[in-house]
C-alpha cells in the first residue's frame, strides 16, 4: 500500500513538471525568450514563510548543505525538478518482478 502512495505522488510531481514545461513553454513563445520558473520563485509565490522555515532548518544542520545543495536545487527550473523527483520515485517504488518458472531457493 505505501509503494503505491509513493507512485501515486511520483506520478502527480511528473504530471505537475510537464504542466510546467507546457506553461514555460507557452510564455517563452508568447516573449520570444527563454522565460523558465525557478523552483525558488514558484516555492516563494505559494508560501515564502515555509521556505524561509526550511532554509532556517537546514542551516541549523550545516550551513554548507545549503548554500551547496539547497541554493543549487532551487535555481533550477520548475519543471526539471518535479520531473526528476517523480521519475525517481516511480522507479524506486515500482512493484517487483514476477518470477517466471522455478523460484529461486
Amino acid at each position: 500500500m505505501i509503494r503505491g502512495f509513493f507512485r501515486l505522488v511520483g506520478l502527480l510531481l511528473l504530471a505537475g513538471g510537464f504542466i510546467f514545461l507546457v506553461y514555460d513553454g507557452a510564455r517563452s513563445i508568447a516573449d520570444q525568450t527563454v522565460r523558465l520558473t525557478r523552483l525558488g520563485e514558484f516555492w516563494n509565490d505559494v508560501n515564502q514563510g515555509s521556505q524561509q522555515a526550511v532554509r532556517v532548518m537546514i542551516e541549523g544542520v550545516s550551513p554548507w548543505l545549503w548554500n551547496g545543495a539547497g541554493k543549487f536545487v532551487l535555481d533550477q527550473p520548475t519543471w526539471a525538478v518535479l520531473g526528476v523527483v517523480g521519475i525517481l520515485l516511480m522507479l524506486v517504488f515500482r512493484p517487483k518482478r514476477r518470477l517466471i518458472g522455478y523460484g529461486r531457493d
